[in-house]
């Protein structure tokens, strides 16, 4: 049976504690189009305010980012 890279992400997610106070959204852009998306929403959720950052990032084949945000959910 072949792994798949995003067996490893589902392993990974499932190791996170339920609830450690962030919101995490995941996407899958192109690479200019991922740089945007990240500098957008770190002008959205300052990392001062809300300890915003890329948690994970990959490249995907065929040249997409697969990667996920995370906030603090005092965002909301």
């Amino acid at each position: 049976m072949a792994r798949r890279p995003r067996d490893l992400a589902d392993r990974m997610a499932l190791r996170r504690k339920a609830d450690d106070g962030y919101l995490r959204e995941t996407f899958t852009l192109p690479r200019d189009m991922a740089r945007t998306k990240a500098r957008d929403f770190l002008v959205r959720y300052p990392k001062a305010a809300y300890m915003s950052a890329v948690e994970s990032w990959r490249e995907l084949p065929g040249g997409d980012i697969e990667f996920t945000m995370r906030r603090l959910r005092s965002a909301d």
